[in-house]
């Protein structure tokens, strides 16, 4: 078996007198999609902010392709492959959708202040080459004919869609979807899942996704946890979860 991408072992986080994670475990083996389900408050959100440097853990340790990321910073969890979208979407609403995905592009641009300032030939090349990438990842996400309006008038699914496109412009190795469907009606949720797998195909691409919509998660994950009170109430694939009387009772709907 290989290496696993991510791995958590033991992660507890506590605000005040509350351990929002408790003793969590987790691996996450490349190329697959896994799900991390389970009520609001369960941890999941928290989860991401320790893997991605918003939050240290209070114990534990969190690994990443084999290295101790546990105290790792945001910047420094972008830079090492690790991109991120959020609950409730993040846009630079004011800008463009291409400038969105150039902020994203320039992670690792390759010229320095003086370049910009003086607008050296370095600095004009790398930016010409930042716009056209960000367009291609407009187009692989179907927004290129949207790439000059702002972004905050686009449609909710859109902003999604461009959400992603921005963190996949980072270039990552593990993309962490926190709710993708969010909002989304059965329809998008179901163009959504197709664009993830398509994402996941043409990229070789890990998934780490906190998701509501069962739907979704039946679609597109390999495997998945379900987390209740920062506590895993139970792990494996999402047929064993669907039928696991505990997750039945605490999450899925005992009555019904």
């Amino acid at each position: 078996m290989s290496e696993p991408i991510l791995e958590m072992r033991g992660v507890e986080k506590r605000f005040g007198g509350v351990r929002a994670i408790d003793e969590f475990s987790l691996k996450v083996e490349p190329g697959m999609v896994y799900g991390l389900i389970g009520p609001n408050g369960a941890g999941k959100t928290t989860i991401f902010n320790t893997i991605t440097g918003i939050y240290h853990v209070d114990a534990g340790k969190i690994l990443f392709q084999g290295k101790d990321i546990t105290k790792v910073e945001p910047h420094q969890a972008a830079r090492l492959g690790i991109a991120r979208t959020f609950q409730n979407i993040r846009l630079f609403g004011n800008l463009s959708v291409k400038s969105n995905v150039e902020i994203s592009c320039n992670m690792n641009a390759g010229y320095h202040l003086g370049d910009a300032l003086l607008r050296t030939p370095r600095y004009r090349r790398v930016t010409k080459e930042t716009e056209e990438r960000a367009m291609e990842f407009l187009k692989i996400v179907g927004l290129a004919d949207k790439g000059e309006e702002r972004a905050s008038s686009l449609p909710y699914g859109h902003q999604r869609k461009l959400e992603i496109a921005r963190a996949m412009a980072t270039n990552p190795k593990l993309l962490l979807l926190d709710e993708p469907a969010a909002g989304m009606n059965a329809d998008e949720s179901l163009e959504l899942v197709e664009f993830i797998r398509e994402l996941k195909e043409r990229f070789q691409i890990t998934i780490l996704m906190i998701e509501h919509h069962m739907d979704v998660v039946t679609s597109l994950c390999d495997a998945c946890t379900v987390l209740n009170f920062g506590k895993t109430l139970a792990a494996g694939t999402v047929e064993e979860i669907k039928k696991n009387p505990e997750v039945i009772a605490a999450y899925l709907g005992g009555d019904e």
